[in-house]
């Protein structure tokens, strides 16, 4: 096989991360940045209006594995819940406050963010022979600042999460936008991610070999499911392209 790119998952495959989307310091931080918008709404209604919106999202998603939006929900408060001191900010401020509000979400939702070892060092080696890119679950106002975070910002092109697609992984959406991006055929890209139904069967299903890389995140085993190669620390990784060269 001669391998031209590389596919990677970002969260639990780079990056080891820890968030917590059901603490309440989440809400009571929303609550409090939403009072300077002009918006005085209690923490617990923050709460459910964020997954009731959610919800709704996905439900209007008439396809397979619906993602969510999570600027579009903060867009959906600030419409809805708008006051005359809100309408009485600029235009500038109203434009990026959803987005400000989504990553202050994440960031209040976060508890841990570290490369896996390992990670930044293999990603630079790779970076000079090959074409890198991302097919994630996440959303763009967290996964690329976080990449940017933890070092790897600058060696991916694309960056394909599903936030901006409206579907999750497995589906095939999100692989073959990565593959047409990149200008490769599957048979020419690896997929490594970490989770063996989303990240192994997904790239699979398009005709992508996979390495499956073991973490302490995703799913470990999906019945009928096998990887072309599994590692264990992520500068195996190196070994493995060797393995599928030699083939």
């Amino acid at each position: 096989m001669q391998v031209k790119g590389i596919i990677f998952d970002i969260n639990g495959t780079l990056t080891d991360i820890h968030t917590n989307e059901g603490h309440d310091e989440i809400y009571r931080v929303l609550s409090n940045v939403l009072s300077y918008q002009g918006i005085v709404l209690e923490p617990h209604v923050v709460k459910e209006l964020y997954f009731q919106i959610m919800k709704e999202q996905r439900a209007a998603h008439d396809g397979r594995h619906p993602e969510f939006d999570a600027i579009g929900i903060f867009h959906t408060i600030l419409t809805q819940y708008a006051t005359d001191f809100t309408r009485g900010l600029s235009p500038q401020k109203l434009e990026q406050l959803p987005r400000l509000l989504a990553e202050t979400y994440r960031a209040a939702s976060r508890f841990r963010l570290q490369p896996y070892p390992g990670v930044v060092d293999t990603i630079r080696q790779l970076h000079q022979n090959y074409h890198l890119a991302i097919v994630s679950d996440g959303q763009t106002a967290y996964a690329v600042p976080e990449l940017n975070t933890v070092g790897l910002a600058g060696y991916f092109d694309p960056v394909i999460i599903s936030g901006d697609v409206g579907v999750r992984k497995p589906h095939e959406r999100l692989f073959t936008a990565a593959l047409t991006a990149m200008k490769m055929t599957p048979s020419e890209v690896l997929f490594v991610g970490n989770d063996m139904y989303r990240d192994v069967y997904g790239a699979k299903r398009v005709g992508m070999t996979t390495v499956f890389c073991k973490s302490n995140q995703g799913l470990a085993e999906k019945e009928g499911v096998k990887p072309d190669y599994i590692i264990y620390q992520f500068p195996e990784l190196l070994t493995a392209i060797r393995f599928f060269e030699a083939q």
